[in-house]
């Protein structure tokens, strides 16, 4: 009997044995995730990295001298090697964002449980990501790894590619991405937390950040600018505020606005706003002021840049920045508008520049929270309105469009490279330098890519915060 137990016992045994090859499967850590989440992750961890304040990895607002620190001013003093802020940014938009979409979409063209128009619309939606995060290292670095980027292990010391280059071939990519999506198909549905997978809004802003690349190297090349910019109009970039591409941050962390972060969570008083801007926006009496600014002083008191300050004798930040859940936005309505405006009078595109500079400041301050009677009212003063408000375009739409992009320090600081405007830029006392053109390389790869990285640095001009991306040609510096 205890025989006949025992081999029923082995017999199930045997029956059994594929029940045990979960057994050493983490289900809450596992090695594979479906392509969905890691493409709402990546959203996050974009937004995240570019949107946020944080001295270890994103100055662009004290680079476009919005904001100045009130006690530890190393930064607003340029000095980006002291806590290796390049490498830093490089490490996320690689690590935390390329890496991720390259995974997602290998997972995405190796599913044969997708429909082919899905599978198109998912790959533009990725395809589209990567564009943007490209273009946002070139232009923050020029020369960077692209063609033997993200290979891992595979490849430890990779080239840097030309700028030129890279630009050239993000457009290829960005075309085939629109390509992808005119087949209409929602991709990810709610794992999308920016459109909801919605295939048209996705093309709208494919086609607006064609047309943003466009005009960064219109200096460079104004016969493909022109091209590019007719394309983009005609395939239909954003046609009101509803189209911004923003992500909806929470108010729990860990899903909070990184602003919040640094101005509330930390419990530190580290920022106020910077005379340069205060200076510029109060004599227009604006209606956006009082959301950009706090009415701690009255009169606003800009803080002076680059020196130090009390944070209590200044004017304070906004406190819409001070919320948790202030949605973080990238590409704008407003910012498109003034686009428009710049490639006509660049005379890339027929239109009206002065009609889309009104739209484009309509827009902002509606946005914002004030009414269309408020923007007439603003337009109407001698020293806004596009007739008068400037002695050139440039002038004209640089003042306003840096007002308009009040904390995207990135944009605003990469317009002001093409523009030469606000020409108020001052240089702060203690450094006296110039407002860097780039960001340095990170501090060790010298070190762990020499050959490669030194390479780079003799093509543009050396590892110099002086050195200039391919596009940015004409600006003056300050």
């Amino acid at each position: 009997m205890k025989k006949i137990i025992l081999m029923a016992f082995l017999v199930g045994i045997t029956f059994s044995c594929e029940d045990f090859e979960g057994w050493n499967i983490d289900d809450k850590n596992p090695s594979e995730v479906p392509a969905s989440y890691l493409v709402t992750s990546t959203q996050r961890d974009l937004f995240l990295r570019m949107t946020s304040t944080s001295v270890n990895y994103n100055i662009f607002k004290l680079f476009a001298q919005y904001w100045t620190e009130t006690q530890y001013t190393d930064e607003v003093n340029y000095d980006i090697r002291g806590r290796d802020i390049g490498g830093g940014f490089f490490l996320y938009l690689y690590r935390d964002v390329l890496i991720d979409l390259q995974a997602a979409k290998s997972l995405i063209e190796n599913d044969e449980s997708l429909d082919s128009a899905t599978k198109a619309s998912q790959l533009g939606v990725i395809t589209l990501m990567e564009v943007y995060t490209w273009h946002v290292l070139v232009d923050t670095f020029g020369d960077i790894p692209y063609s033997e980027a993200l290979q891992g292990v595979n490849n430890l010391i990779p080239v840097y590619d030309n700028d030129e280059d890279i630009y050239s071939d993000l457009f290829t990519k960005l075309d085939g991405a629109l390509s992808n999506l005119s087949g209409g198909a929602n991709s990810f549905g709610s794992a999308d937390l920016i459109y909801g997978g919605d295939a048209d809004s996705w093309s709208k802003f494919g086609n607006s950040l064609k047309l943003r690349m466009a005009l960064r190297i219109a200096d460079y090349n104004s016969s493909q600018a022109t091209t590019l910019a007719a394309q983009a109009v005609a395939a239909g970039v954003f046609g009101s505020n509803d189209d911004n591409f923003s992500f909806p941050f929470e108010a729990t962390t860990p899903n909070t606005n990184p602003i919040w972060t640094s101005l509330v969570q930390s419990g530190r008083d580290d920022f106020l706003v910077a005379d340069t801007f205060v200076d510029l926006i109060v004599p227009l009496n604006d209606p956006r002021s009082s959301v950009f600014l706090a009415d701690n002083k009255d009169p606003y008191i800009g803080a002076p840049y680059g020196v130090g300050a009390a944070y209590t004798d200044y004017t304070h930040i906004g406190d819409l920045w001070h919320e948790p859940d202030f949605e973080g936005t990238l590409l704008s309505y407003d910012e498109v508008q003034f686009l428009l405006a710049e490639a006509v009078e660049r005379g890339l595109i027929s239109g009206n520049a002065e009609t889309y500079y009104n739209e484009a400041i309509t827009a902002s301050i509606e946005y914002w929270g004030g009414s269309s009677a408020d923007a007439t009212t603003y337009l109407a003063q001698a020293t806004v309105a596009y007739a008068t408000a400037g002695s050139s375009w440039k002038e004209k739409i640089g003042n306003q469009k840096y007002i308009a992009l009040y904390g995207r320090g990135f944009e605003a600081w990469s317009t002001w490279r093409m523009l030469d405007y606000p020409n108020t830029f001052t240089r702060p006392a203690v450094s006296e330098e110039a407002v860097p053109r780039r960001y340095l390389y990170g501090n060790d790869d010298k070190d762990l890519n020499p050959d490669n990285y030194q390479a780079a640095s003799t093509a543009m001009g050396g590892d110099s915060k002086s050195s200039r991306v391919f596009w940015d040609i004409t600006g003056q510096g300050n």
